[in-house]
């Protein structure tokens, strides 16, 4: 066989690489179906929320290893050399976020658990699928993309510090530190690991670029189960916690609206280019609650709403970025 014949793809590799670029075009319906099926699952089989909920941990994980798998262990290098962009990140993320969530906390529900969901999620940036509706709205989602491992380890070292400033020293008797140490390496360092493994592989050799970027199409399809697991998991807690879950969601809407201008304000005031601005703007507004459910999860049984509280914000949050597609790029128009 000539060296010509052999690349040539197969009919298989042909309809392999149509499907995922029909599920990359329709992601987002995808994740709303998802969302919807994980509701339906869990109102329906209950008893399947205990399972579930020990699937979220490794689910999970490997959906950050193919995140991370996006991320050539260079282009973290590059990034820090992206001044402008990463400081913007850090700023509305760290800076605006905490502001703008401090505006809001003393008309949160009084109940200290609802309260620890919501800073739980409201002050933890995303780092999965915003990278996809930043790319559907023209953001410069690469440059996101390797800003990626950097947000997560600058919010795992703030989130400790922002939950005492809001709630009190009295919070460190209620959250134990261990569940954030576990989360840290379960679904950070692990995956970041064998991610760079694999990249190295890749580097090397035909069967590991094979490996590499058969785990690269499977992103959407692992976010859709991810999103169906948690869902499904946490929907059957909502019996009894109908009200205090229902009194977050005019905070989750308020917060996408506030932050669609605050993000605005960071962009101008770093002057940057349009693609980046608008991946700014997603990156102040989209929050990480795949990731901090696990933190809330391992909460004291008294808490238990609070993992309800993260959840929610999801199914606010999917809804709002689908409007962010729209808005974004009209607030930040290409000259």
């Amino acid at each position: 066989m000539t060296q010509q014949a052999q690349q040539v793809p197969g009919p298989a590799t042909g309809v392999v690489a149509g499907a995922v670029a029909g599920m990359e075009r329709h992601q987002v319906a995808i994740y709303v179906g998802a969302i919807a099926s994980g509701a339906v699952t869990g109102w329906a089989a209950p008893g399947l929320g205990p399972v579930l909920e020990h699937a979220i941990n490794p689910v999970l994980a490997v959906l950050l290893y193919v995140t991370f798998l996006q991320v050539p262990a260079a282009e973290l290098v590059r990034s820090l050399r992206a001044g402008r962009f990463l400081a913007a990140a850090l700023v509305v993320n760290f800076a605006a976020v905490p502001l703008v969530v401090a505006a809001m906390f003393a008309f949160l529900p009084a109940d200290q658990a609802v309260r620890l969901g919501v800073l739980l999620v409201l002050l933890t940036p995303c780092v999965d699928y915003v990278i996809v509706f930043s790319g559907l709205a023209g953001g410069d989602s690469r440059r996101l993309l390797a800003a990626t491992p950097l947000l997560l380890l600058a919010q795992m070292a703030a989130l400790p510090v922002l939950l005492v400033a809001f709630m009190g020293a009295s919070l460190t008797r209620v959250v134990e530190p261990g569940p954030f140490v576990e989360a840290f390496t379960v679904l950070i360092v692990i995956p970041l690991v064998l991610a760079w493994l694999l990249q190295a592989w890749a580097a090397r050799r035909p069967a590991g670029r094979a490996v590499a970027g058969a785990t690269g199409a499977a992103m959407v399809p692992l976010m859709a189960v991810t999103l169906i697991t948690v869902v499904a998991s946490q929907v059957p807690k909502l019996d009894g916690n109908l009200a205090a879950v229902a009194a977050v969601v005019p905070f989750y809407v308020l917060f996408l609206v506030v932050m669609a201008v605050v993000g605005l304000a960071v962009v101008r005031l770093f002057r940057l280019d349009v693609p980046g601005g608008r991946a700014i703007v997603f990156t102040g507004a989209t929050r990480n609650s795949l990731v901090v459910l696990p933190l809330a999860l391992a909460l004291p049984d008294s808490m238990a709403v609070a993992a309800a509280v993260v959840v929610t914000q999801t199914l606010v949050e999917v809804v709002g970025m689908v409007v962010y597609v729209r808005l974004v790029p009209r607030l930040l128009p290409l000259r």
